[in-house]
């Protein structure tokens, strides 16, 4: 028990989680505005001449600059999506979104599982009761749950990345599961870039409105369903699933 505590407080442990936590901060504070749709729609055209010399180096960048993002939690992955596309086409756009989220993802993952995750996921584990019980289902359905966060964005990226590593999700399960399902969203949010030069020459913003169309929803959400069931089978034959609390 002592030993477990020890561990958990460790100044070693602490410092990745703690460095997150102020570079998200200070991100917030002084990048906001730099990371931004208006940022992108200002340096649009020394962007596109810089992708055009130094192509190369420009994916490389992009990728490496999705990386921080993700990792720190800064603002603006969004907005980085709808740029990979208006740099380099939806095919690349995508392709470049998903090496930089995913890497970006597993960094924060592996920071938050070393510094406090473990640490948390034992204690759930000694608590018993309802908290052991609702991670034990988690365990046990990680590629489903994760696969239907990914696929629906209800929480945000970075809550995603998190809270996996304090209950003790796999990072094996992790990793596939960010890498397959963050593909349709990048997609979609390339596609949505690669348009952005026609939406800047006529002085609008991008229509986000177009994530919620029946042509892109609905795929989507038949792949949720697809993900959710394995832990509906699981429940109908009486195996464990997420716990309904008795009364």
């Amino acid at each position: 028990m002592n030993d477990t505590k020890k561990e958990g407080i460790t100044l070693g442990r602490v410092a990745p989680v703690a460095a997150i936590i102020i570079a998200a901060v200070l991100g917030f504070i002084f990048l906001r505005d730099y990371l931004s749709f208006e940022a992108l729609r200002e340096n649009r055209e020394a962007l596109l001449m810089w992708r055009d010399d130094n192509y190369v180096l420009a994916a490389i960048s992009f990728i490496a600059l999705y990386i921080i993002v993700v990792t720190f939690s800064l603002p603006g992955a969004g907005v980085m999506t709808l740029t990979s596309g208006f740099l380099f086409g939806i095919i690349g756009g995508m392709a470049f979104s998903v090496i930089g989220a995913s890497i970006g993802a597993m960094g924060l993952f592996l920071a938050v599982r070393f510094g406090l995750g473990e640490f948390l996921s034992q204690r759930m584990d000694e608590s018993g009761g309802r908290i052991a019980k609702i991670k034990h289902a988690l365990n046990e359905n990680e590629i489903s749950v994760m696969l239907l966060l990914r696929l629906l964005p209800i929480f945000p990226f970075f809550v995603v990345n998190v809270v996996p590593a304090l209950v003790g999700v796999k990072f094996r399960n992790f990793a596939l599961t960010t890498v397959v399902g963050i593909i349709p969203g990048s997609a979609v949010f390339a596609s949505i870039g690669n348009g952005l030069g026609q939406v800047f020459a006529r002085g609008e913003d991008p229509d986000l409105g177009i994530l919620f169309e029946p042509h892109i929803i609905g795929p989507i959400l038949g792949l949720a369903a697809l993900s959710a069931l394995p832990i509906v089978i699981k429940a109908i034959r009486g195996g464990s699933a997420l716990p309904i609390e008795e009364n």
